[in-house]
């Protein structure tokens, strides 16, 4: 594994016992170089518990889980998350018909054997969850010990899809992180009525990265061309056979309360279905959890800590 050691927030890091985060790449069955971060566990109190894989959501990166990760690896836990093709720091596709959901399982698949885990949890935020869904089939509860859904399941509110549709991939910079902070908030405010301008600062930085003239979204555009769906009425996915073959791993579904994507009604069948699926809503939150906040992180290291 190619290891470079890379420096995370000094203000959000761990103890000085947890080791800095390491980069890793591996090659794509096409030959894109693609990026992961890896959390080695404090060795001070290394617990026995699988790794966890961590899954963005669709224009998501690896720095969407450096604060649940940090707070995991501090509890002894190694946690891995991965940048998709056209993501964070991974190459991006020539080919944009290739951001799909089984060419990304590829990718997590040649992931998982480049750092040959053999016994895994997953975490996955949105489309991550998707993916930790379509994993629960290849690899069965020999290979996956539990997953975490952070706000998805497997039916998906059409209003969010287009809600995401609407942005994808149309303004890609910005003058400052301030300003693309401000932009977040006029567009999800609704959903996260009680973060500061700090906290919007934060996500901005977790979406994208200073260059040299502006602040710049770490994602490949041509991503809002696999949501081109402005048709009202574009069937829905049905994604409950998929969900279904989860039912020998044991499930933590997140809601944000005032998710727009995944209804309480999806949870209350989720459960119904699997009847092992744990249930948590995340207070003045929508889609998705940030997973900043310690009971959210707690409860997530509480139901691995039961299936480890």
């Amino acid at each position: 594994m190619e290891n470079n050691h890379t420096s995370e927030s000094a203000a959000r890091a761990g103890p000085a016992t947890c080791p800095e985060p390491i980069t890793f790449r591996w090659k794509s069955h096409d030959g894109l170089n693609l990026h992961g971060v890896d959390w080695q566990p404090d060795p001070s109190v290394a617990a026995d518990f699988p790794p966890i894989l961590c899954l963005p959501g669709l224009s998501r990166n690896t720095k969407d889980f450096r604060e649940i990760a940090q707070f995991l690896q501090r509890q002894g836990l190694r946690v891995i998350a991965l940048d998709y093709r056209g993501r964070g720091q991974s190459d991006w596709d020539p080919e944009w018909h290739n951001y799909a959901i089984p060419i990304e399982g590829h990718d997590i698949d040649a992931a998982i054997n480049h750092l040959d885990l053999q016994r895994f949890s997953i975490l996955g935020t949105s489309r991550g969850g998707i993916h930790a869904m379509a994993m629960a089939e290849r690899f069965g509860p020999d290979r996956i010990a539990a997953i975490a859904l952070n706000d998805i399941g497997p039916h998906i509110e059409m209003k969010a899809i287009h809600r995401i549709a609407a942005t994808l991939g149309k303004t890609m910079s910005f003058p400052s992180k301030a300003v693309c902070g401000e932009r977040l908030k006029s567009l999800l405010g609704q959903q996260f009525p009680k973060l500061s301008r700090d906290n919007w600062i934060h996500l901005a930085e977790q979406l994208g990265a200073e260059t040299p003239g502006d602040f710049r979204l770490e994602y490949d555009p041509a991503l809002g061309k696999t949501l081109a769906l402005n048709d009202e009425a574009a069937p829905i996915p049905d994604l409950w056979p998929l969900f279904e073959t989860i039912a020998p791993i044991p499930v933590l579904v997140l809601r944000g309360e005032h998710s727009d994507l995944l209804s309480k009604e999806t949870c209350q069948k989720m459960a119904g279905v699997h009847p092992g699926t744990e249930c948590l809503t995340v207070p003045d939150e929508g889609h998705a959890p940030l997973l900043w906040d310690e009971p959210t992180q707690s409860r997530i290291l509480q139901f691995l800590a039961r299936h480890s």
